[in-house]
């Protein structure tokens, strides 16, 4: 008999989960602990496995090897109909033909459950994800955004322990995207059902995740909250894949200093040998009148509130990219020298 899990226990434990198609391995001995009331985001490139693993999560995969645990029982074995989970994907699969109450109720009503009970669940759901207005219409009445909350309700009111969203803002425009995003993180707290979201879209995973893991070619390459990974990369294939980062090549010192073409920058401990120095464009410095490292602009791009300048120095054969206030580079023009500060305790260092 499984003991009632307790509270610090994971809702979900996905223990060495692997899955090949003939020679390729698609998910590679992961594992993973997914809280309670928690939002995840399985986040990497395509091909690297996110949606597989998702799919095994749901049950329309049979892992290869691995174990599934759902508040302590596996459920690898059972078939998706007989699992606590629902799945909703990019595609909204409405039905057409019936109302917006209809599509909600639908669900329910094939369990045989209570009128009352139906429509108690029905009004409740609707009231969370603003869709009473919307309750006689069809879905061809509906707009993008509409209909997506429609196929968010409609997972939402089986009252499943976990819902798996596949790209579930795929197809929004951007302004739609960002608003629904923040919509997702509002239900998700109210409801307090663990989410588990499947994006390529980093932007989307840092805005809406408690705690996010990074995949590529099948292995998981980072698990932790969005700052973190941010903040402190595993390593330089996440570094590139996490928001914007910049790239010197060079080599640490037996002194503990990282140098290059005219670029010294103390990194204490730091093993000897050829490395790569990553630092994010907010993460460094501008000057106009002297020290630092010299270099010239031969680029920009304004983002509204602020700038995106791409500087060249000698150390790096590719232009920096270095973010700073609008106003205070719209009088630099191209050519213009500019000299960099770089802060060691915000640089990352990774040995070739």
């Amino acid at each position: 008999m499984n003991q009632e899990p307790t509270a610090q226990e994971p809702i979900l434990r996905i223990d060495g989960l692997s899955k090949s198609f003939g020679p390729v391995r698609a998910v590679d001995n992961v594992s993973l602990d997914i809280q309670r009331n928690e939002f995840f985001a399985l986040l990497g490139p395509s091909g690297c496995g996110k949606t597989t693993l998702l799919r095994m999560l749901a049950g329309f995969e049979t892992p290869g090897s691995g174990r599934i645990l759902l508040d302590g029982t596996d459920i690898a074995p059972l078939s998706p109909e007989k699992r606590p989970l629902n799945l909703m994907f990019q595609s909204y699969a409405l039905f057409p033909h019936m109302t917006i109450r209809k599509n909600l109720s639908y669900g329910l009503e094939m369990e045989r459950l209570a009128k009352t009970e139906i429509n108690h669940r029905v009004d409740e759901i609707m009231a969370v994800t603003d869709l009473t207005p919307f309750a006689e219409r069809k879905p061809e009445q509906l707009s993008g955004g509409q209909k997506q909350r429609v196929a968010l309700a409609r997972s939402l009111i089986k009252r499943p322990k976990v819902l798996l969203l596949d790209e579930p803002l795929g197809a929004l425009d951007k302004k739609l995207r960002e608003r629904m995003q923040l919509e997702l993180k509002r239900l998700q707290h109210e409801v307090g059902i663990t989410f588990i979201i499947v994006t390529h879209d980093q932007e989307e995973a840092l805005v809406m995740a408690d705690r996010m893991a990074i995949l590529k070619d099948g292995r998981l390459l980072q698990c932790g909250a969005p700052e973190e990974i941010y903040e402190h990369p595993a390593d330089r294939f996440v570094a590139n894949f996490i928001g914007v980062m910049n790239f010197i090549s060079g080599v640490v010192t037996p002194n503990g200093s990282f140098e290059a073409d005219g670029l010294s920058v103390p990194m204490p401990g730091a093993a000897a040998g050829p490395a790569t120095l990553a630092i994010r464009p907010e993460s460094i410095a501008v000057s106009m009148n002297g020290g630092g490292i010299a270099g010239s602009l031969v680029d920009a791009a304004y983002h509204g509130l602020d700038r995106v300048l791409h500087v060249k120095i000698a150390a790096c054969e590719t232009p920096l990219q270095v973010r700073v206030p609008a106003h205070t580079s719209a009088d630099l023009g191209i050519g213009s020298p500019i000299h960099l500060g770089i802060d060691p305790d915000r640089c990352r260092l990774f040995p070739d």
